[in-house]
């Protein structure tokens, strides 16, 4: 039997703890995962199987949510996170990758963080998730694919103003981003001979240098360089005609040049399914694609749906790997 995945707790405070329960309703046994975090912080409802080791969830999973215990020194106030949480909810990051690296678990799965909570309670020096992951498994480039069953896309430069983007848009970038997102295609995706799909940076893909150069000066070398290695490229492509029904059908992945122009189509066309993926880890990772809407924490509205989205990924994404 596959070992389960980790579901690492995230902000208490947010809606992290109560979809993680709805998640184990909606799964059951079908789908083992335990929860990494303190069971006082999950919905007083939720049936809690507490576990001693990772592969304790396989079986606690059909009595109720594994629970693989980690004290946090305060308890959890939906919508108000507590300073005094902040360097427990990175240690259960840290405690996650160290499982799921040993092969305990079979991936990672994140449940949101506050990263100004974190940065205030424990000095947290760290982006995001992601970069925090990519420094545990001491790894210099990772890159951040959100997928849904319609479409994936894979934005080059990410949390950057959109007048920055041009300059830190290099060659070096774009060809370790395709390289990274192609060799995951492989392995985690199980397509042999991934298509992948590569828009432009100006409209109209620059149109022949009317609308602006990146596209002759950058992009169209990286590309003819990376096909002359065998790999499966289309582009540059103008972004405005890459995201229809007919258009994705050609391609297994878009490779997008910033942040909007990848997650704008993703969100429009599967807002509550899209998975957060990181590429280039030596482990599995997904999260769902939204944040800890303290606006509503603690009041059974979360929905459940890109959580569980992120576990049926992750248990994909272990399955591929292990064919190969």
């Amino acid at each position: 039997m596959r070992s389960p995945i980790a579901l690492s707790c995230g902000e208490p405070a947010g809606v992290g703890p109560e979809i993680a329960f709805r998640a184990w309703e909606l799964l059951g046994d079908s789908l083992p995962f335990f929860y990494i975090g303190d069971p006082r912080h999950l919905p007083q409802t939720a049936p809690v199987v507490s576990i001693d080791a990772a592969e304790d969830a396989n079986e606690a999973c059909r009595r109720g949510i594994p629970v693989l215990r980690h004290d946090f020194p305060a308890a959890a106030r939906p919508g108000q996170p507590d300073p005094a949480n902040a360097q427990g909810v990175i240690d259960v990051i840290a405690r996650g990758v160290e499982l799921t690296q040993s092969g305990a678990a079979s991936a990672l799965c994140t449940l949101p963080i506050h990263k100004k909570a974190l940065k205030d309670g424990a000095d947290f020096a760290y982006p995001g998730h992601t970069e925090y992951l990519a420094a545990l498994a001491d790894v210099d480039r990772v890159v951040m694919m959100l997928a849904s069953d319609e479409l994936r896309v894979v934005p080059t430069t990410i949390h950057i103003a959109i007048n920055a983007v041009p300059k830190q848009l290099t060659a070096d970038l774009l060809t370790e981003t395709i390289r990274i997102t192609h060799a995951a295609l492989r392995r985690d995706f199980g397509l042999d001979n991934p298509r992948l799909a590569v828009a432009g940076l100006n409209p109209h893909a620059g149109e022949g240098g009317t609308m602006g150069h990146e596209e002759i000066d950058l992009i169209i070398p990286v590309l003819d360089r990376l096909r002359a290695e065998g790999l499966h490229l289309d582009g540059p492509k103008s972004a405005d005609t890459m995201f229809h029904s007919a258009a994705r059908s050609h391609y297994d992945a878009a490779i997008c040049m910033y942040h909007d122009q990848a997650l704008i189509p993703i969100k429009t066309i599967d807002f509550a399914g899209g998975v957060n993926v990181t590429l280039g880890l030596p482990f599995i990772r997904t999260s769902p694609d939204h944040g800890t809407a303290f606006d509503i924490a603690g009041k059974g509205l979360a929905d459940p749906t890109s959580t569980i989205a992120a576990l049926k990924l992750a248990a994909k994404m272990a399955a591929n790997r292990t064919r190969i």
